[in-house]
């Protein structure tokens, strides 16, 4: 029998302080792209060296999204993200203070990105998705917007603060905010854990191991990884390098800093649009959608170079790429017990930031050999078509599983 507690008012009002929660920490994915330029000033590193920071949130990131996701799964979430809130303020004092360039980027992966917005995202969303069924797919986008929010919201305010107080004081004050929001949003919002499926009574013996689309759980897993690195390596070059690209064009980096924000603005769009879709298609049918689209936003970058063309194309990229991530959780969660979301989960987002920080440093190395975006660009057009490959197979792989179940392909 279904928990009454699923789908009900009191699962979208969690639902709902999710969001907040997420769209405050998981500003360090923000703060580190707008503050680049002025950091490169400041340690004088060419710009493969000052996407290192980045890298290295994204590592952080990686790393912490699945002890985080286990900390979730076996406490509940409020406990990471309450780790996380205090873990932002910390790396806000460190990374203010920070000497050079390395001890930026160690504040960032260990405290800003490790054990502080890598506790906030994949834990929130794999919670997201255990309140609701009927309405999952909504669920999990609604909840992986919270860091679109986040970007929208963010990068103009970090920008302002950038340049009236500096980046040194922008840290101070971000890692103040998030400290005074999160803590009691969560201490009152997450009291409750998800509801689960009961254990299997003492004495029976254990379920066979699940074999989704075919395959043993952890090939699947694989799969699911290859495919996140892979676009969102594709999308790195212009969420991470708008504001470097348009400060070379010459538009100024406050400009690039509000592309970033229409081009995440049109995402949140977007992933509403796309968590509709999901719960009328499933996750890997998603996943095939966003891959083509983000594929065809990438080739109009190619040859917008000016203000408005940039910002157009910005808001066209939000638009169809913003349902990509979303779908890997809904993935998981179509083929994985609940019990393992928090993990599951936490492994597939953070493969999709291991390409977020290997893309993030590749355009950056190839704009520092060929003096462009061209290529780098052209860069990410390749990854993402890898992502629809691995996205078609996994789709025709669920199309032979369910025949060979008896059940018809949809």
């Amino acid at each position: 029998m279904t928990d009454p507690v699923l789908d009900s008012r009191s699962a979208w009002l969690r639902l709902a302080a999710i969001i907040v929660i997420c769209a405050i920490g998981s500003v360090p994915m923000w703060s580190v792209v707008v503050v680049l330029p002025a950091v490169q000033a400041e340690f004088g590193t060419a710009r493969a060296g000052a996407s290192l920071p980045y890298t290295m949130t994204m590592v952080g990131f990686v790393i912490g999204g699945v002890l985080m996701g286990r900390l979730a799964d076996r406490f509940g979430v409020r406990a990471p993200v309450l780790m996380g809130a205090v873990s932002i303020g910390l790396g806000g004092v460190v990374a203010a203070m920070a000497p050079n360039l390395i001890v930026f980027g160690l504040a960032y992966g260990a405290l800003l990105g490790c054990f502080g917005a890598a506790a906030v995202f994949g834990p929130l969303i794999a919670d997201a998705s255990l309140w609701f069924v009927r309405r999952r797919g909504i669920a999990v986008a609604l909840a992986a917007s919270g860091n679109y929010v986040a970007g929208t919201v963010w990068p103009p305010l970090l920008q302002w603060g950038v340049d009236t107080i500096g980046w040194r004081g922008t840290h101070l004050a971000m890692g103040a905010f998030c400290v005074a929001t999160m803590v009691p949003l969560a201490a009152l919002a997450l009291r409750r854990r998800a509801p689960l499926p009961p254990p299997r009574p003492a004495g029976l013996a254990p379920l066979p191991p699940a074999r989704p689309l075919g395959l043993s759980p952890n090939v699947l897993q694989a799969a699911i990884g290859a495919a996140g690195i892979a676009c969102c390596v594709a999308m790195a070059m212009p969420q991470v390098h708008i504001v470097a690209y348009c400060v070379d064009l010459g538009y100024g980096a406050q400009r690039g800093a509000e592309m970033l924000s229409v081009m995440l603005a049109a995402g949140i769009v977007s992933r509403l649009a796309f968590g509709a879709v999901m719960d009328r298609i499933g996750g890997l049918r998603t996943l095939v959608l966003g891959s083509a689209l983000q594929g065809i936003a990438l080739f109009l970058f190619l040859p917008a170079d000016g203000m408005v063309a940039l910002y157009v194309v910005s808001a066209v990229f939000g638009l169809f790429q913003g349902g990509i991530v979303p779908s890997y959780a809904m993935i998981v969660r179509e083929n994985f017990p609940p019990e393992q979301a928090g993990t599951r989960v936490g492994i597939a987002l953070s493969s999709t930031l291991v390409g977020m920080a290997l893309g993030g440093w590749m355009a950056g190395a190839i704009f520092d050999a060929t003096g462009s975006y061209q290529a780098a660009m052209w860069n990410g057009i390749a990854w993402n078509l890898v992502n629809l490959s691995i996205a078609l197979w996994l789709l025709m792989r669920a199309r032979r599983w369910a025949v060979a179940r008896g059940v018809a392909a949809a």
